[in-house]
């Protein structure tokens, strides 16, 4: 036998010993590492545009957490509007001053925002009348001492002193129903050069299991606020779901206040005036007769017929098929002319009358 045959001999043995003793046979070892190209053709992100390719299964789960909805341009206006007008009230509400800022508007959702809520907080239910659907506003714990603090003359220059693990006080959630009442009436006012709309304080939570004002699965809309009031302050937020936003939603997607799609305003004026001056025919009727067709082909020239309206019976005037006026006929100077004695109702468009 030779050196070859007793190598692969002893390689089976040792298998064969391995397989006895209950080991997996030794794989030879691997020293290949993927590059980056490979990682990330595995994972689905491809450099190529999403469009032209088909998402793989691990990107379908990575990507299955997030939410992309429609951004709101003019909500981004209100909101700054909000700024500036919440800096001016809870000025006059603390008598402090109040630095406010907004640090982020995200859509995301519902039930995901929930499970998100730093705790202890206060979570305010309001009520968007003329939407006929509900709104949230959470005050963190930082915000809420720093505004019983101020309110109920803390000292300046020394941070609110807070107590973690006991519920709020009566006092504790009445100032801050005071602010959320501030806060609703300057949204209100954020909104008015947009729409007309009134936010009612509802109720007042601090688990944010009794604040459900959507299905955990909708999307919603969020305004994170950072207040600070010198060397105190905190976080509030506003929520409103898209179904809350879905009646002004038209007016929401402008670019800028005021803009109306498809219609300009100088198009229709100058429209109007060439209508104005558009030359139309008025026909002045005297009389409709149905005739057999017979009688119309047997007509000769010389022919006479007879009208039913006897002399000074009114006559129609008409624009195509639509009577305008009854007229009396007469004659002046050598022709023959009417005189308009009243207005016949114009009928309705048939989408008018629907």
């Amino acid at each position: 036998m030779s050196g070859t045959d007793d190598d692969m001999a002893a390689a089976w043995g040792a298998a064969l010993e391995q397989e006895a003793a209950g080991a997996p046979p030794a794989a030879p070892e691997s020293t290949r590492v993927l590059n980056q190209a490979e990682i990330d053709s595995l994972l689905g992100f491809d450099s190529g545009p999403a469009s032209d390719r088909a998402q793989s299964g691990i990107e379908r789960i990575i990507s299955s957490g997030l939410v992309a909805y429609e951004r709101l341009p003019m909500l981004e206006i209100v909101f700054d509007r909000l700024v500036r007008l919440m800096t001016t009230t809870l000025r006059n509400f603390t008598s402090d001053n109040v630095e406010i800022s907004i640090d982020a508007m995200a859509s995301q959702r519902f039930g995901d925002y929930l499970n998100s809520i730093p705790l202890p907080a206060m979570l305010a239910v309001f009520r968007a009348e003329q939407w006929d659907n509900y709104g949230l506003i959470v005050v963190d714990s930082a915000l809420i001492y720093s505004v019983v603090d101020v309110l109920l003359g803390g000292r300046r220059g020394t941070a609110a002193m807070r107590i973690e693990g006991r519920p709020y006080t009566t006092i504790e959630r009445t100032l801050v129903e005071r602010l959320i009442t501030v806060v609703l009436g300057d949204l209100k006012a954020a909104f008015e050069p947009l729409c007309e709309v009134d936010f009612h304080f509802d109720r007042l939570e601090v688990n944010p299991r009794f604040a459900a004002i959507s299905r955990l699965s909708n999307a919603a809309v969020l305004s994170r606020m950072h207040i600070e009031m010198e060397d105190r302050g905190g976080r509030l937020e506003v929520l409103l779901p898209y179904a809350t936003l879905e009646p002004v939603r038209e007016l929401l997607l402008q670019q800028f206040m005021g803009e109306r799609f498809g219609r300009d305003s100088i198009w229709e004026t100058h429209l109007a005036e060439e209508l104005r001056q558009t030359d139309v025919a008025l026909d002045v009727v005297l009389d409709e007769q149905t005739m057999p067709l017979s009688q119309v082909l047997d007509l000769r020239v010389g022919d006479r017929i007879l009208l039913a309206s006897p002399p000074g019976a009114p006559v129609k005037l008409r624009c195509g098929e639509v009577a305008l006026f009854e007229a009396q006929l007469g004659r002046r100077e050598s022709r023959l002319a009417v005189r308009i004695e009243k207005a016949r109702p114009v009928p309705l468009l048939p989408e008018e009358a629907a």
